[in-house]
């Protein structure tokens, strides 16, 4: 695959934006914006805020927050699958 970038307008709140990205990673960027922006639609109902810039400040946290309990769970799941291939090493040591 190239790593040839492309321009690509997206849309976050009511700004549009000029960004550059590799082909292969299109699909994830819209689905990411697709997400931001309907974030930020459910929070205008949810809360008062003085402008756009309030709600994507509030996606923003509850976006990397979102994100941040995604890497703790991949790595807890990682450190558990660790422990269990250590006790099936020993247990195999022990079994001959």
């Amino acid at each position: 695959m190239s790593d040839q970038l492309i321009p690509l307008n997206i849309v976050i709140g009511d700004r549009t934006y000029r960004i550059k990205i590799r082909a292969q990673d299109e699909e994830a960027v819209r689905n990411t914006i697709k997400i931001i922006n309907d974030k930020v639609i459910e929070f205008k109902t949810q809360f008062s805020a003085k402008d756009m810039q309030d709600y994507i400040a509030m996606v923003l946290v509850w976006y990397a927050t979102e994100q941040s309990q995604l890497t703790k769970s991949t790595l807890e799941k990682q450190s558990i699958i660790d422990k269990l291939t250590h006790l099936e090493g020993m247990i195999d040591r022990t079994g001959t």
